[in-house]
């Protein structure tokens, strides 16, 4: 579970096999301790919803909307990096 604000504008498309995918960039910002030190955490991560049921949640967000996204990290389709994204399994709007 990651907490942030959408950074880049969601981007919805659908699959050869009709499942619908929404794609964004969520900009995590928080304090963490670590090793008895204040450690400010930052990020930048892609996340991909994929399927009909998560549509209802990501539609509607637009940059800057405040966010916690619940789901599993993996390496990107395609990336020979290893690039990490987020697919979330809900994403829950926090803005009021």
């Amino acid at each position: 579970m990651i907490a942030g604000t959408v950074e880049k504008r969601p981007e919805t498309r659908t699959t050869p096999a009709g499942i619908p995918i929404t794609r964004f960039s969520l900009r995590h910002e928080s304090v963490q301790t670590e090793a008895g030190m204040n450690r400010k955490a930052m990020c930048l991560i892609g996340v991909v919803a994929s399927g009909k049921a998560i549509q209802q949640e990501v539609m509607g967000l637009v940059q800057g909307s405040a966010v916690r996204v619940t789901g599993f990290l993996t390496r990107a389709e395609r990336s020979e990096d290893y690039r990490l994204v987020l697919h979330a399994q809900s994403v829950e709007s926090l803005s009021t």
